[in-house]
């Protein structure tokens, strides 16, 4: 496993933490009747934390951007079946009339 996928997983499961410490918070709050305003301060830096690691992890584990330029040698030349026969293209152009015209005139 890549050190990516790692700080991914680590990033992840912070962000786990911190909502199951803000629903226990929650809870907590209302055994002591009192209103709820927002997270502690130890669960928002767990969320800001976490986010940093999964925007990283999701930023460099996808790997390297292939070329889309046509003249490129890393594009591969992507050739039909050789038997076209079971080739069928459907679209949902069938279900309308042919005579769309004559709807419109009524």
């Amino acid at each position: 496993m890549g050190a990516g996928v790692v700080v991914g997983v680590l990033g992840v499961l912070i962000l786990s933490h911190a909502a199951y410490s803000t629903i226990q918070y929650r809870g907590l709050l209302k055994i002591m009747e009192e209103e709820f305003s927002g997270p502690p301060m130890s669960a928002m830096l767990e969320l800001s934390l976490g986010l940093v690691f999964s925007m990283w992890a999701a930023l460099t584990v996808p790997g390297k951007f292939l070329s889309i330029h046509p003249d490129s040698e890393e594009n591969r030349i992507v050739s039909l079946p050789t038997n076209l026969d079971f080739m069928i293209f459907n679209h949902r152009g069938k279900v309308f009339p042919l005579e769309l015209n004559a709807k419109l005139k009524n």
